[in-house]
């Protein structure tokens, strides 16, 4: 970028002001001895040419919608169209959340993101005893294809795009929304969305996991066989470094932590027979937009370029399309504060910023009430509206990454895409991300890295805005969004109604199928179709698996 002249002359200009400032420095010194941000690394006190001296502008940054992808996978980026504007809503009935999401399609939502509550996340009906106290909580309740039906009534599916945030049961919930849009009348081929689908991360950073992982992979790549025939335009698993972060990564574990499981993925699927260029053009990835608003630019753009070499280099993708790294983002939950919760429109607002200047194409930004409870109209439509802000009036969407070039964002993005790149091929010696969770080491890392960011703020050494500075007396909230336990009773009710209705012998039948077919190596997806047509209901076709499969038993991370 400069020659050898120039680079000489600013190494001369920057020496001569580092001495000047170390004077000063004795009168007022910085904040801080030393700067870092979340993951560790230094922070220069001001980015020159130097830092650029070696960069190679076409292997590490390149042009829009060209290999490595740094600056976006499209070429235009939002001066086509905009990021698809999502909010994650789902509480107490299919009734109940429908009208949320007729509301929010009315103020302006291009996209539906659909939450599920704990039981129908971990496979269980709302009749079973472990789904007491838990029914409709923090997500919808769904526990046949009835309320799949309720859910997307008078909502146009094969116009709007729908992401399901559900993974060890996600081959039932895709298999529902297809025989609702059939019902509709709209053919699978003509559905377009998501399922978030990513097991792997169940096991590390959340929990809600079901079979063991060799079945859970099976079933994934079942899933990514049927969708390239019959559901092409469906995203079939969104890899997901989000719940990685709220579980207390920091960007650099949550970039090779999450990258580390899509090369699992990938690496099954080949295994089933799968060609890389049939099935990698529909991974998508899933991001937390956290706090320090310049790294989490640099993040987003250091994961899409170490993508764009891990399909090319490693696995030989010869389409475009499988090494681009297109992803959805949702601003970070874990920093909500129930302390003064208006301060979090702001932190928002600044999270979802950085998404968009860092290139995501699917956004959630969270409303400012839910440190308390699930989110009221008045919180989810200035949520909405925050993203429209940004689009239509901050003017960064109307230049390819703008902040490209900047010394800081290039020499950030590089040092993350390094560190990643370490820890992938830690992870590699480990002999891969499943084989990584078994030994424990991805959660040790995890756990590590949120009791360290846990203590810095109990020091004092993170200040969070009215929290550990800057308090107030306050009021408790009012008018909060609570779930009625009601909810439960009419589920049953259902439930039973359901049971008496359908063709009961019907359903055993098809379940007896799916046990077999579980055993051996057919593919499931087409039997768990005609199982949730006949109505089999959620908890009766986990349950057929769970016979088959078992379940996951935890692995102790402590020592």
């Amino acid at each position: 970028m400069f020659d050898e002249k120039e680079i000489g002359e600013i190494k001369e200009e920057y020496k001569k002001w580092s001495d000047k400032l170390k004077g000063k420095l004795v009168k007022r010194p910085e904040r801080k001895a030393d700067f870092a941000n979340t993951s560790g690394i230094p922070l220069k006190r001001v980015c020159t040419p130097l830092d650029a001296a070696d960069f190679d502008y076409m292997k590490e940054l390149g042009l829009p919608g060209e290999y490595p992808y740094t600056r976006g996978v499209q070429p235009t980026m939002y001066r086509g169209r905009f990021w698809t504007m999502r909010q994650y809503a789902g509480f107490a009935t299919a009734e109940d959340t429908n009208r949320r999401y007729r509301f929010l399609l009315d103020q302006g939502q291009t996209g539906l993101s659909v939450a599920f509550d704990l039981p129908t996340q971990i496979g269980y009906d709302s009749d079973h005893p472990l789904a007491q106290g838990e029914v409709g909580k923090v997500g919808v309740t769904i526990d046949s294809l009835k309320d799949m039906e309720t859910l997307f009534d008078q909502i146009p599916m094969d116009k709007v795009s729908t992401s399901m945030t559900i993974n060890s049961p996600a081959a039932i919930l895709l298999a529902m929304y297809i025989a609702v849009a059939e019902n509709q009348g709209i053919a699978s081929k003509d559905l377009r969305g998501t399922i978030q689908n990513d097991i792997l991360k169940e096991y590390s950073a959340r929990g809600t996991y079901i079979f063991p992982p060799k079945p859970s992979m099976r079933i994934i790549t079942d899933i990514f066989s049927f969708c390239s025939e019959k559901v092409p335009q469906w995203n079939t698993i969104s890899i997901s470094g989000y719940h990685i972060r709220e579980a207390g990564s920091t960007a650099v574990q949550e970039v090779a932590f999450t990258l580390a499981d899509g090369i699992a993925y990938v690496e099954a699927a080949l295994e089933a027979g799968l060609d890389v260029d049939e099935f990698g053009p529909r991974l998508s990835f899933f991001f937390n937009a956290h706090l320090d608003f310049l790294e989490e630019i640099a993040k987003f753009r250091a994961a899409r370029r170490l993508w764009a070499t891990i399909m090319r280099d490693r696995f030989k993708a010869k389409d475009p399309r499988s090494m681009m790294m297109r992803f959805h983002t949702q601003t970070a939950g874990c920093t909500l504060t129930a302390q003064q919760p208006k301060n979090n429109i702001v932190r928002v607002a600044f999270q979802a910023l950085s998404a968009v200047l860092g290139g995501t194409q699917s956004l959630h930004t969270n409303s400012m009430d839910e440190a308390f409870a699930l989110p009221g109209e008045e919180a989810v439509q200035i949520a909405l509206r925050t993203q429209q802000l940004i689009g239509h009036e901050s003017g960064v969407a109307d230049t390819v990454d703008p902040l490209g070039g900047s010394y800081y964002i290039e020499e950030l993005t590089e040092e993350i895409f390094n560190r990643a790149k370490e820890y992938i091929d830690k992870i590699d010696e480990f002999g891969g991300a499943a084989s990584a969770i078994e030994q424990g080491f991805i959660q040790r890392e995890i756990q590590d890295s949120a009791y360290r960011y846990q203590r810095e703020i109990e020091k004092g050494e993170r200040v969070v805005v009215g929290v550990n500075k800057f308090q107030v007396e306050e009021e408790s909230p009012k008018d909060l969004l609570r779930v009625d336990p009601a909810v439960r009773v009419s589920q049953m009710e259902r439930l039973k109604r359901l049971k008496s209705e359908r063709d009961n012998a019907r359903v055993k039948n098809i379940l007896s199928e799916l046990k077999n077919a579980a055993e051996g190596k057919d593919n499931l997806m087409p039997i768990i179709v005609d199982a949730v047509k006949a109505y089999g209901t959620l908890g009766e076709i986990c349950d057929a698996l769970r016979d088959v499969f078992g379940e996951y038993q935890p692995v102790s991370t402590i020592g």
